[in-house]
């Protein structure tokens, strides 16, 4: 009899080691589960922010772009007024050099 007891003693023990295998392994399979969860929401997270950096840049160089354009239009601007000021100054003197040059083309002919 003590034969049965001490068989059925193992029979136990590997019924309770079988047991605690499967939980581990279930334990594990669920954090392999739960790590995979993690890693998918640590890379949307990482797209995410990456998105909002790319679109952070471009709205800062669409802001430098306007900046730098509107300079250049002011830059345009004067400069054409200085022209246009320039061009009138001296409207009276290239009208009288025109008339002389006229003037003195008409005297050749006579």
């Amino acid at each position: 009899m003590p034969d049965q007891t001490v068989l059925r003693r193992i029979q136990e023990a590997e019924q309770e080691a079988d047991e605690i295998v499967a939980a581990a392994e279930r334990e594990a399979e669920e954090i392999r589960e739960q790590a995979r969860e993690d890693a998918e929401e640590i890379r949307e997270q990482a797209r995410e922010e990456a998105e909002q950096a790319a679109s952070e840049r471009i709205e800062q160089a669409r802001e430098e772009i306007e900046t730098e354009r509107e300079e250049i239009l002011a830059e345009s601007r004067r400069e054409r007024e200085r022209l246009r000021s320039a061009a009138e100054e001296n409207v009276d003197e290239v009208v009288a050099f025109a008339l002389d040059r006229f003037r003195e083309a008409i005297d050749a002919q006579a």
